[in-house]
């Protein structure tokens, strides 16, 4: 897709005009309060933009997963204070419903300069299903659509797809352009070698990004429990750990294709072991001679240094999924000393999905990388070679 012919937001004239922005606000909560910021402070260069050139701006987005009605756990309330905070702007004005006459009241009261942000849209089942009456509602509160909501991009959804059927005037926000131009780059000419990261629970989770990939890549490091499948499909025992028995044929053919096209796949060599995620006592062991009675739970001291002498000398790198249960803290050295090697590195490197992007954020790396995706699942569907219905619908 020619991302080119897609309006950018700093070519449309907003002055005086309701801008009608998706943003992807779902922040992480304890209680009521936004412990992440990292995707309200991601979209503020495009709201600044929009203000300062006197926009109308209407924010919407949604919010953890309600079904389909209104749920206080799942409100915007803290969202757009905490929006008002970063802004300094006093207030945000978060209207009773994404739609209806109180939404389309604050709406048509707004000002050049101000800000409102409609009700979570997921409190409406017309989202998900991408409704066409649910999207007109929408599309009427605005002049001018923006989406700057690169994480909710692979849904066709009302808020990211419906709506750019009523809407004229349709941009893509500075995030979004960011991250189509540094995931674009991944799948383009590239400075070599070209090595990817892949870690996480499921080898079915990540099928279709593997096989794009193996085309473009040089190194392909695998961790994190989808290695157990892997070691085992090559021959391996993993006692008790996490393993998708059903996918070790697949697990096989992957190997033999890698090795027919010259891609060399990097398994651990050594793992953590214990008898469970809450144990205390670990043991390192041979990653493909785990004990019966226990899981692998985090790649090991050896394969630490193997996956950091590879990425020392990488040119360009992809990272997504943790190298074990990082969470817990006798299983997160692995994941945090890959997010060090690749943040260290010369290499051009991006990382995508939550958990990475988590482990990147706690040890307070994001400096050292060239993009940190805000799209999870729109990432690795970028990668995987899919056209994103959310970026498809700003086409002209």
């Amino acid at each position: 897709m020619d991302f080119s012919a897609i309006r950018k937001v700093r070519d449309v004239e907003v002055a005086g005009q309701r801008v009608l922005m998706r943003v992807d606000f779902n922040v992480p909560l304890k209680n009521g309060v936004i412990t992440d910021d990292t995707r309200i402070r991601a979209a503020l260069p495009t709201i600044k933009d929009v203000l300062a050139r006197g926009g109308r701006l209407v924010l919407m987005s949604h919010l953890g997963r309600p079904k389909d009605k209104p749920e206080p756990a799942y409100s915007l309330e803290p969202v757009a204070a905490r929006l008002a905070e970063i802004l300094d702007v006093g207030e945000v004005t978060l209207t009773d419903s994404c739609v209806g006459d109180g939404a389309r009241r604050v709406v048509l009261d707004l000002r050049d300069g101000q800000v409102a942000m409609l009700e979570n849209v997921r409190f409406h089942a017309g989202e998900t299903k991408n409704d066409e009456k649910f999207s007109r509602e929408l599309a009427s509160l605005g002049e001018i659509y923006v989406n700057d909501a690169f994480g909710t991009a692979h849904r066709a959804h009302a808020s990211t797809h419906g709506v750019t059927r009523f809407l004229h005037t349709k941009a893509a926000g500075q995030l979004l352009e960011k991250e189509v131009e540094a995931l674009g780059r991944l799948l383009g000419k590239v400075e070599r070698p070209y090595v990817a990261v892949l870690g996480g629970a499921k080898v079915s989770d990540k099928i279709s990004i593997i096989e794009n990939l193996m085309s473009r890549v040089d190194v392909l490091v695998i961790g994190g429990a989808m290695a157990n499948t892997f070691v085992k499909a090559a021959g391996g025992s993993v006692g008790k750990s996490l393993v998708e028995d059903d996918r070790l044929p697949l697990a096989r053919d992957l190997m033999a294709r890698a090795e027919e096209r010259k891609v060399k796949i990097l398994l651990p060599k050594d793992a953590v072991v214990a008898d469970g995620p809450d144990a205390t006592e670990t043991a390192i062991v041979a990653s493909n001679a785990v004990p019966a009675g226990r899981m692998s739970l985090d790649i090991g001291p050896a394969s630490i240094a193997e996956f950091r002498d590879i990425l020392s000398r990488a040119g360009t790198v992809f990272w997504n999924g943790p190298m074990g249960m990082f969470e817990k803290k006798p299983f997160a050295e692995g994941t945090l000393s890959v997010a060090k090697a690749i943040a260290g590195s010369a290499a051009f490197s991006v990382v995508g999905g939550g958990d990475s992007v988590a482990a990147v954020t706690e040890a307070k790396l994001e400096h050292g990388f060239d993009h940190v995706s805000t799209g999870g699942g729109a990432s690795l569907e970028f990668l995987e070679g899919k056209i994103l219905p959310g970026i498809e619908a700003l086409l002209p």
